[in-house]
């Protein structure tokens, strides 16, 4: 390697973890985050009554550990520096300019907590629901309509419930860490309780945080294992291992769809997800929608109790909406990623392997990294600039099971469901 590509490569990572730094303190779902006794007010109301959540609610309660105009400004020079050291035309300065300025609007809509201009920076970020797929598909409200209910009749199933919740979180904690011990060994991966999560589980650098009064399943052990671990750290790990291009071991929002994708769709392909899993995901979806077109949070919560959800649920799917914003809305729509990242994730896989380019696939799990930026990733790691992934999951580290499925998937995609359903109806 010649001074000049060892000069280049030293400033990438000196750029990179310039990023890395500046993004430490953002920390979005600390700061919007509903304590419990908003929670307990809501049901001694009879569930009638509007959160008293607003601006001066996440201020005082979930007080920034960041002065927001210095972030900004520190954000703005790290941009500029890699423009004025890397170039304006370089693929990678566009990816890392790229960040910076997401994380810019990720503090410009912290600095509205609690106001409309919330939602409206969300949407920003992590897209609405009304946006299509591709150019005259269906919207992302279209598939929460049509999924709702599917889902609804293949719950009518007895067979189709979900075992009791049986499992304390303690004991899927000592669960959970035995499994991640053998999936990633000597890679420090810790699974802690924790008491002040209003989700069940949670992800972080090189940890999983359980919440200490959540109970599990089996299932939810599974789900967790390849979701929250195979997934989640599994691509942090990967990211931490970048020689230069430490940014990657970070999700910006842009990366929180094909994150979320990749982690629902490793679910249904490894046999993990279940129905049940599958109708909190597309209640997320719904649940966004109807906040998109003015319900609120009370609207919100009574819909989904009256399609049978149970109220604890319920509340907490109408929660993930409304946080950060107003309990009128606009909503928080980074619930979406789910079922947009499955679908958009799974499309990209079977177009790779229908026309063999299975050599892509290994850049998927390099990191926190979003679909539109894998080519430019691919050629950097044939540069030797990006590293291959050190992790990746089994069903994706032996293609052939995988490889052989999804090649009848066009295909089968192409078939007239009418048809089918005229055809195959008599037997059902």
């Amino acid at each position: 390697m010649d001074s000049q590509t060892t000069d280049y490569l030293a400033t990438v990572r000196a750029l990179s973890d310039r990023i890395v730094e500046a993004q430490r303190p953002i920390r979005i779902l600390d700061a919007i985050k509903w304590h419990s006794d908003v929670r307990e007010r809501f049901f001694a109301s009879g569930c009638r009554e509007l959160p008293a959540v607003d601006a001066a609610f996440y201020e005082t309660r979930n007080p920034l550990d960041f002065e927001p105009r210095e972030k900004r400004m520190e954000l703005h020079e790290i941009e500029r520096d890699i423009a004025r050291q890397l170039g304006q035309l370089n693929p990678l300065s566009g990816i890392m300019r790229r960040i910076c300025r997401e994380y810019t609007t990720v503090v410009r809509m912290l600095e509205v907590r609690g106001t409309e201009d919330f939602g409206r920076y969300a949407e920003d970020l992590y897209g609405a629901a009304s946006d299509v797929f591709h150019a005259g598909d269906p919207t992302l409200a279209d598939l929460g309509t049509v999924m709702e209910e599917t889902v609804a009749n293949l719950l009518r199933n007895d067979s189709m419930a979900e075992a009791e919740k049986t499992i304390d979180a303690p004991t899927a904690v000592e669960h959970l860490n035995a499994r991640f011990s053998a999936t990633f060994p000597d890679a420090g991966i810790r699974v802690l309780l924790n008491d002040q999560m209003t989700a069940d589980a949670a992800a972080g650098s090189d940890y999983l945080k359980i919440r200490s009064d959540a109970r599990f399943n089996a299932q939810d052990l599974d789900v967790l294992e390849v979701h929250e671990g195979w997934i989640h750290l599994g691509t942090t790990l990967n990211g931490a291992a970048q020689p230069y291009c430490t940014f990657l071991s970070k999700g910006p929002p842009s990366a929180t769809t094909t994150q979320e994708g990749l982690a629902v769709l490793t679910e249904i392909l490894t046999l993990k997800s279940s129905p049940g899993r599958l109708q909190r995901l597309v209640n997320r979806v719904r649940a966004v929608t109807l906040a998109e077109q003015g319900a609120d949070f009370v609207e919100v919560f009574r819909y989904l109790c009256d399609a049978g959800i149970g109220e604890d649920e319920s509340y907490g799917t109408a929660v993930r909406v409304f946080r950060g914003s107003l309990p009128s809305g606009p909503p928080f729509t980074k619930d979406l990623a789910y079922m947009r990242g499955f679908v958009q994730t799974f499309n990209f896989l079977r177009l790779a392997m229908t026309e063999g380019k299975l050599d892509t696939l290994p850049v998927l799990f390099c990191g926190k990294i979003t679909l539109e930026d894998i080519k430019t990733l691919q050629l950097l790691m044939e540069e030797g600039v990006v590293a291959p992934p050190q992790f990746v999951p089994p069903h994706f580290a032996d293609l052939r099971g995988l490889a052989t499925w999804m090649s009848f998937s066009r295909f089968i995609a192409s078939l007239s469901f009418d048809q089918l359903h005229a055809d195959y109806g008599a037997l059902l």
